[in-house]
């Protein structure tokens, strides 16, 4: 199956948001644009939330995706700081829904997994498979542009080699399944 597409990967933050769009042309990924949107100097968290979402919009609408992967809030210790980390999730969401681009979640531990083959591996860790994976010179300094750019890896990776959804419980029952998936 040839995957041609643009993917905007979002790590979410209410501080700090990372991005990566990669274009995908006959299934080879390509870089087209990696930063972060940083919410310092506002005043609330409100204005922070507008902020995200007026940028992830203005990215929605310079790059015109067809899908967007994010990455997904997992359970901290603190619970303000979760509240704050989904609401920032959902207003990037709110961005590309409203220009009626689809949304795809993944959980940060199958992120890593895609990346480095580790789930509990470091922002460092997840930089430098990127680094060589992409044959990049420099990575930026801040890590949540290359978390924003690993979840658009991750969603491409993920479109090249589908997981099965547990409907089948041996090779048997896979094939019965997907016989147009068998050469």
């Amino acid at each position: 199956m040839e995957i041609n597409k643009t993917i905007l990967g979002i790590d979410p933050g209410s501080n700090i948001m990372g991005y990566g769009v990669l274009k995908i042309i006959k299934n080879k990924p390509l870089i087209v644009a990696l930063g972060v949107i940083k919410t310092a100097g506002f005043a609330g968290h409100y204005q922070k939330l507008s902020h995200i979402f007026d940028r992830t919009l203005y990215l929605v609408d310079e790059y015109k995706p067809d899908e967007t992967a994010l990455e997904a809030p997992f359970f901290g210790k603190n619970v303000q700081s979760m509240l704050k980390l989904g609401r920032a999730q959902g207003v990037a969401m709110a961005a590309s829904l409203y220009r009626g681009i689809p949304i795809f979640e993944y959980a940060p531990l199958r992120i890593k997994q895609a990346i480095t083959g580790n789930g509990s591996a470091t922002k460092e860790q997840v930089a430098y498979f990127l680094k060589q994976m992409f044959n990049l010179d420099i990575m930026p300094h801040d890590l949540d542009a290359t978390d924003g750019l690993a979840t658009a890896v991750c969603h491409f990776l993920q479109l090249k080699n589908p997981v099965s959804d547990g409907s089948c419980k041996n090779w048997e029952a896979f094939i019965r399944q997907n016989p147009d998936r068998v050469k």
